[in-house]
């Protein structure tokens, strides 16, 4: 990792939280990722485990954590396993972390290499009763790659079949939900860095300018500022293209008159930024596009207003959807008609906001978190209404950060512009 996390208080306060949640006399083993092979002899850029890197800081490959809590030898209650530093590997791959360097990022104060792993791993998994093993459980996984997690999950089932079982998911969903102060802390760090991106691409963007060369100077300022990069693949839609969620061609020109979506963050000690904002190409909104920009503002200020402690963001998202039909016949978007005959499954504004409004933010830009549940003091949330109209081929979206406290919440976004007015001075003003 590009900017190593050297504040160990996070990860050792993370790992207190997890061990306090696990059953008496219980054993729980986390993975890292595969590193997983492109073309050739050609690998992906390594992307460590989030939970791992929860408990741990650690970004390294062939890295494992086990925890113990109630092992009778203080010294093999927290376990980290590292690959052992091999001086011909670092003659092709750079350096591997020392103990020393691993305990100053993580907090681990017993550290074995992983080629010393089954001698210490069975007797520790025979005094334990019920054995934690780790899975992606995050509600929008998209695929059935077997990847570590489930190949480990099935060896240690094979080797051990009398042990009882447990889903280390359904805890880290819990906890990693609600981010301590330090957190939200390195997060900030990414939004401050995803700020001055943003207000560097007002004084770039104009009509002719391609969208992949606006990802190239998002990207630019993102390293500049010490950034891992960019925490996900970065949209930048202008025109019709904005209609697109997930728009990543970022291949066409950006032209006069038309409106650009950009949904980009940076990630910055492992915490990942979230912004999405809708500029004019040539600097200034149309006086129908202003209506729709403002409409969308509108239904992102209302967002915030109810995301507070004890809503569910099924209730939260039921209620911006409320607001979203009054805006969007304000508009002219539906009429009555419409919203008298909806479908009460599809209502007559999913016809232009087909998205959800808000999710959970941290370690992963979709970060693990209940949709049921009441929202509590320290979660992360974006709150991203979208309007997407057709017949006039355009897209808006404004995105923001928000940290939810016991008073209320925190606009973490609160130095990047939003107003209409804002950003046509400022583009104004770079010109």
């Amino acid at each position: 990792m590009r900017n190593q996390l050297f504040r160990p208080e996070i990860f050792t306060g993370n790992r207190k939280k997890f061990m306090k949640e696990m059953d008496r006399n219980s054993i729980a083993i986390f993975n890292s990722n595969d590193e997983l092979p492109m073309n050739g002899d050609a690998l992906y850029r390594f992307k460590q485990n989030a939970d791992l890197y929860w408990l741990t800081g650690i970004s390294q490959e062939d890295t494992m954590v086990i925890l113990f809590p109630d092992h009778p030898d203080p010294d093999y209650r927290e376990v980290l396993v590292l690959v052992r530093p091999n001086e011909l590997k670092e003659k092709w791959d750079g350096m591997r972390l020392r103990k020393n360097q691993a305990t100053a990022i993580s907090g681990f104060k017993n550290i074995i290499w992983l080629d010393m792993l089954d001698g210490l791993l069975q007797p520790m998994i025979h005094l334990a009763d019920k054995i934690y093993l780790n899975t992606n459980e995050n509600d929008r996984k998209a695929n059935l790659v077997p990847v570590r997690d489930y190949r480990f999950a099935r060896e240690m089932q094979e080797r051990y079949p009398l042990h009882e079982y447990k889903r280390s998911a359904r805890i880290m969903k819990k906890l990693r939900a609600i981010k301590s102060r330090e957190e939200v802390q390195v997060l900030q760090q990414a939004i401050d860095i995803t700020e001055k991106t943003f207000r560097r691409l007002l004084g770039f963007i104009r009509p002719g300018v391609m969208e992949y060369e606006i990802e190239a100077e998002i990207y630019h300022e993102f390293m500049k500022n010490g950034s891992e990069g960019p925490a996900y693949g970065s949209i930048i839609a202008s025109g019709d293209r904005a209609r697109t969620l997930h728009y990543v061609s970022n291949n066409q020109p950006c032209l006069d008159g038309e409106m650009l979506l950009m949904d980009f963050g940076a990630e910055f000690g492992g915490y990942c930024a979230d912004l999405t904002r809708t500029v004019p190409v040539n600097g200034k909104f149309t006086k129908r596009q202003k209506e729709v920009y403002n409409a969308c503002l509108h239904l992102h200020d209302h967002a915030r207003s109810l995301l507070k402690p004890g809503i569910s963001i099924v209730k939260y998202t039921d209620l911006v959807g409320d607001e979203a039909t009054k805006t969007f016949l304000k508009i002219g978007l539906i009429s009555k008609s419409d919203v008298k005959n909806e479908d009460p499954g599809n209502k007559a504004y999913r016809k232009y906001l087909y998205h959800g409004i808000s999710h959970h933010l941290g370690v992963d830009v979709h970060d693990l978190g209940t949709r049921t549940e009441p929202i509590e003091a320290g979660m992360v949330f974006t709150i991203e209404p979208g309007i997407y109209i057709e017949e006039e081929k355009m897209g808006v979206r404004l995105e923001n950060n928000i940290w939810i406290t016991k008073n209320g919440n925190v606009d973490l976004f609160k130095n990047i512009p939003n107003k209409a007015e804002e950003i046509e001075a400022l583009m104004k003003k770079g010109r």
